[in-house]
């Protein structure tokens, strides 16, 4: 059965988790992950900034109480920017390496070391 475009990106995701889990999974064991189409407005910037896009890739949240960490990619910003299913899938990976790093304090590079060699 074929999977629809949506189902095909939410795989990327939980690829992109399963590759960082042998070395991260007791920090990822209790973050959710979540894919959602477009980020809320409130998240999207009045217009260009310096080294910031104003449409992000996703975000990352950290616990509050009784709510888990949570990591949400945004489907269509990468979507519209990835020229095909490689590039998309390198792009999710990248932004899901990212929003761990902002979760943990950490850099990208320490989250995965191959980060830096597709920059």
């Amino acid at each position: 059965m074929a999977k629809s475009r949506s189902e095909r990106f939410d795989d990327l995701v939980l690829d992109a988790v399963d590759r960082l889990r042998p070395r991260w999974e007791r920090q990822l064991s209790a973050v959710e992950f979540a894919v959602e189409d477009v980020p809320p407005l409130s998240e999207l910037g009045d217009g260009p900034r310096l080294n910031s896009d104003p449409i992000p890739f996703g975000r990352a949240d950290a616990a509050t109480g009784q709510t888990p960490a949570s990591i949400v990619v945004y489907r269509r910003p990468l979507e519209a920017r990835a020229r095909d299913r490689d590039t998309l899938g390198a792009m999710v990976h990248d932004t899901v390496v990212e929003q761990v790093a902002t979760l943990l304090g950490l850099a990208p590079e320490t989250v995965d070391p191959g980060y830096d060699d597709r920059r």
